[in-house]
């Protein structure tokens, strides 16, 4: 058994907490560790790092963790812990993973990797120069129903792929008689917030994963929750936007549409849907599920509003089975990291894929703001 050591920086937040430290890292222990190549097992050994004395000493008596500290300069001069993970608010990313390349640390943290395409590049352009290992997020590719999705993909089962439509979100509450189960910074510009920079790092990498790279988009953002209570009961102004809409035109010529809020309430079947629809057959996809409706048995509806409709569009789908076992999609992708680090397994999710969804955001504030259709250039090599 060898000894992986991680500075889990940001722990102390939801997803921090949830996502990587019990659902990931603590999981994968309780494993007994992630078997490589040659059957040698790796076992990540954790230091908890944040801000607060208070909440890293309640969250490792917990969950039975050792180590925390509060100076992260302590951990990143140490040599027991080669890699750093970077779970923080966006606007606090960029220095913190730049001090643990400089310190010659292996870095995976959170998207968006930071609030520019320029800081973005510079901390790719650090890593190759340093030579270290270097990951991002990119958690929405290894959910199951994604997966399932990619599988009918690669299968041919759509035929010619036509369209895409996709809508992520739920009603995030305002803080005032129903605390938010948001935190308040994702309304604060200045702090990183915002749902395009959030989401359309998101849409770069499941469009270009499963269906091919973007061409041009055409984005519009909105604010539709101008005032909000923060955690402290203080109510704020709301500087960054809580809803997109977005149209993508694909190198392959395939139209998408994909709308994100935070300010509306749920009527499907999941938080994240996409709809697939080609000549051939179509597919729903959800966080876990994919249902298909191939050409073979699609109804034949015939528009007559004056009538309750004979058809019941839902029973014409059929799921789609698993075929496998799904585990945690964060899970998934840490222990491909880990063996990226331990054995130099392949690992494409680099900081150069960290940079294609920052720039994407960009340009949906370009395209915004300018009220038009803009392009998707392919960026220089790092």
């Amino acid at each position: 058994m060898k000894n992986i050591g991680i500075i889990v920086n940001g722990v102390t937040g939801r997803m921090g907490t949830h996502q990587h430290l019990v659902r990931s890292l603590l999981a994968i222990r309780r494993e007994g560790g992630v078997e490589l190549s040659g059957g040698e097992r790796v076992m990540p050994e954790l230091i908890l790092v944040g801000r607060s004395e208070e909440k890293l000493k309640r969250l490792a008596a917990e969950h039975g963790v050792a180590r925390w500290s509060t100076s992260l300069e302590e951990c990143l001069a140490s040599e027991e812990y080669p890699v750093y993970f970077d779970a923080q608010a966006t606007a606090r990313r960029f220095p913190d993973v730049k001090s643990a390349l400089e310190s010659g640390k292996h870095v995976y943290c959170e998207k968006p990797l930071a609030t520019s395409i320029e800081a973005c590049l510079e901390l790719a352009r650090l890593a190759r120069e340093r030579g270290r290992k270097n990951g991002i997020v990119q958690d929405k590719l290894f959910l199951p129903g994604m997966r399932k999705l990619k599988r009918l993909v690669e299968g041919g089962f759509f035929g010619r792929i036509l369209s895409v439509r996709g809508e992520f979100g739920y009603w995030v509450f305002e803080g005032d008689w129903q605390p938010a189960q948001r935190p308040s910074w994702n309304y604060r510009k200045e702090a990183g917030g915002g749902m395009i920079l959030d989401m359309y790092a998101h849409w770069q990498y499941v469009l270009e994963g499963l269906f091919g790279r973007v061409k041009s988009l055409l984005c519009h953002g909105a604010i539709h929750i101008p005032e909000r209570v923060d955690e402290r009961g203080v109510k704020y102004p709301c500087t960054a936007d809580d809803s997109s809409y977005g149209m993508f035109e694909l190198a392959s010529g395939v139209l998408v549409q994909l709308n994100a809020s935070w300010a509306f309430r749920v009527y499907r079947d999941d938080l994240l849907t996409i709809q697939v629809d080609g000549t051939e057959g179509s597919a729903v996809a959800g966080l876990r599920d994919c249902k298909v409706q191939h050409r073979s048995f699609t109804p034949k509806p015939v528009w007559n509003p004056d009538v309750p409709s004979a058809l019941k569009y839902r029973d014409g789908w059929e799921d789609v089975p698993d075929n496998m076992v799904f585990d945690n999609a964060f899970k998934t992708q840490w222990e491909m990291f880990l063996r990226h680090v331990a054995e130099d397994a392949a690992f494409p999710h680099g900081f150069v894929e960290a940079a294609k969804g920052v720039q994407l955001a960009e340009l949906a504030y370009e395209s915004w703001q300018k009220r038009q259709w803009v392009d998707v250039p392919r960026l220089a090599e790092v």
